[in-house]
């Protein structure tokens, strides 16, 4: 009853061979399948991480999006960093990855560590520097990231900062 796997390529508009322009049909018009063994490494990346794009404007031709996985060795952290204007939601996969940042809420800056589990979901605002930590030493971590912006955009930093108070 399972359906066959498709081959990159085919069987998503049967009719487009048949429309102008012929074969070479724009991005922008059909479905996309990325296998898991053809995410793209050339990605915008962060010390301590390797991010693999699937879902962004140079593999299928999003305008709005990004989407990938992202693998933390064991025992890694990355560099502190940031995502500029992008939104961020991370899931997930594998192992037990820890998100850091500095909560300037309070009278004195503090460190929140969020640690996770397969199935957990995260999310990081726009320009909030944090880092991922995998203080596992021998199972890799691995989430699935997507993004409010049509490529990833990484902003490295030399420390983590709080962002500033918003006035009420």
């Amino acid at each position: 009853m399972s359906e066959p796997l498709t081959t990159p390529g085919e069987g998503f508009h049967p009719h487009l061979h048949d429309a102008p322009g012929g074969p070479g049909a724009p991005l922008r018009t059909r479905v996309h399948h990325i296998r898991a063994d053809a995410l793209d490494g050339d990605t915008a990346q962060t010390g301590g991480m390797r991010r693999f794009a699937a879902v962004s404007g140079t593999t299928v031709g999003s305008e709005k999006l990004w989407m990938g996985q992202t693998h933390v060795a064991p025992a890694t952290s990355s560099s502190d960093h940031h995502h500029g204007e992008s939104e961020t939601a991370i899931h997930v996969v594998s192992g037990h990855p820890e998100f850091v940042f500095l909560d300037g809420s309070g009278d004195e800056p503090e460190e929140v560590r969020l640690r996770t589990s397969p199935g957990d979901y995260i999310f990081v605002p726009p320009f909030v520097p944090h880092r991922e930590e995998n203080p596992d030493p021998a199972e890799e971590a691995v989430v699935v990231i997507a993004r409010s912006t049509q490529e990833a955009i990484v902003v490295n930093l030399p420390r983590l900062y709080a962002l500033p108070a918003e006035d009420a």
